[in-house]
């Protein structure tokens, strides 16, 4: 399965990832790496969470155009 991820730094310098469709599910690494090793493994855990309690694994994401 592939899902779109978010990278942002904080006000920390710490590399934040949140994965949109998955309500909840962020994680954070000191490098982009990092990061993402990390919001893999909290998107597995999100995704093993959410069909156990008989939840939609995602939710729908759109992309919309507004002017610049």
């Amino acid at each position: 399965m592939k899902l779109i991820v978010t990278l942002e730094r904080d006000e920390t310098g710490m590399l934040v990832a949140e994965c949109p469709s998955i309500p909840g599910c962020i994680s954070q690494g000191r490098t982009e790496a990092e990061a993402l090793d990390n919001i893999r493994e909290a998107i597995a855990g999100c995704l093993e969470a959410r069909a156990v309690h008989g939840m939609p694994l995602t939710i729908e994401i759109r992309e919309v155009e507004v002017p610049a």
